[in-house]
């Protein structure tokens, strides 16, 4: 009689996590679609090239050694997907009201009852946490665990930006912008103590990627314009008009090439080659396509200009800047 209600017993609860695993499983899938997680790809491939940068420009300082280098190259990649999960969660929360009465963001996550309010809460709880937590993998460099807090701040704060600013986009452009900064001071925190300049080739990229997604980001909000304005949000499309704004866009866009094209002028030491310049040629010609697709009258292909091109353009630029930086 034991062994049978012990294998009872067995069989319950093999049952129960059976059916467990898929409810995991979905919670998860949830909370990925919820931040946006495939659009990470939009900021980390600057952050992985600002670290390959760091560590092979030359150094006034001893070159870390191979295992430290990699500790601080994990602890980066760790450090901006926290960043950025929390950030989105805490768009999404903060965002709740305006996302239930736009038409196209109603079918969001939290407004259409897929995940609670309180859910979204632990979850951004925890991803700071993390954040935090992961800038700890750089001590003796006590750099990034004492800029953890501000710079957590400053991505958050996107997320009211528009009930104050129409200059928004510029606010989104920084956060990202703060991604090579905070992967060079991660790297090599402990030079620029001594010698800040050490750090100007990070913010030469990050000024050409804050323009980047501010134009990118001007382009995306022309489809909440109307919107905007009945709500009182502000932003560059509602204040311009979506003509105005797909021009200024483009302004962004092109001190974006011109200030990349700067950068191995500006900074010789990144030793950027005929690569970068391939590369950095058709950057340019996926801009110029991501202008041409979108219209003031036809803005059905905003989400391709969106993501599938400056998803190209930041995975591509990146990747073949890092390799011509090692292989020079």
């Amino acid at each position: 009689m034991a062994k049978q209600v012990d294998s009872t017993s067995t069989a319950s609860a093999v049952r129960t996590a059976s059916r467990e695993q898929p409810q995991l499983r979905s919670l998860a899938r949830r909370f990925l679609e919820l931040i946006r997680f495939s659009h990470t790809v939009f900021a980390l491939p600057f952050a992985v090239l600002a670290s390959i940068l760091a560590l092979v420009v030359p150094r006034s300082h001893a070159p870390l050694a191979f295992g430290q280098a990699c500790w601080r190259f994990l602890g980066v990649v760790l450090c901006m997907v926290c960043a950025r999960s929390a950030a989105m969660a805490f768009n999404r929360l903060v965002d709740v009201r305006f996302d239930a009465e736009n038409p196209r963001t109603a079918s969001r996550h939290i407004p259409a009852g897929e995940l609670s309010a309180g859910q979204v809460a632990t979850f951004f709880g925890g991803a700071s946490l993390a954040f935090i937590a992961a800038c700890c993998l750089f001590l003796p460099n006590w750099l990034p665990l004492a800029f953890s807090l501000p710079v957590l701040v400053w991505i958050c704060g996107y997320s009211y930006a528009k009930r104050f600013t129409s200059v928004v986009h510029l606010w989104l452009g920084i956060a990202l912008a703060l991604s090579p900064i905070c992967a060079w001071i991660a790297i090599r925190g402990e030079e620029l103590i001594v010698a800040p300049s050490d750090g100007l080739p990070a913010v030469g990229l990050a000024v050409a990627i804050a323009l980047w997604v501010a134009g990118f980001d001007v382009i995306y909000s022309c489809q909440d314009a109307d919107f905007d304005r009945r709500s009182g949000l502000r932003s560059l499309p509602a204040r311009l008009g979506v003509a105005g704004a797909l021009r200024l866009a483009a302004v962004f866009h092109f001190g974006m090439l011109l200030t990349l094209a700067s950068l191995p002028t500006l900074f010789p030491e990144l030793s950027f080659g005929l690569l970068y310049y391939f590369a950095l040629a058709c950057v340019g010609a996926l801009v110029v396509r991501q202008h041409i697709i979108v219209s003031p009258d036809d803005l059905r292909r905003v989400n391709v200009a969106f993501f599938n091109i400056n998803a190209a353009i930041s995975f591509g630029l990146s990747l073949v800047a890092g390799l011509d930086a090692c292989l020079r």
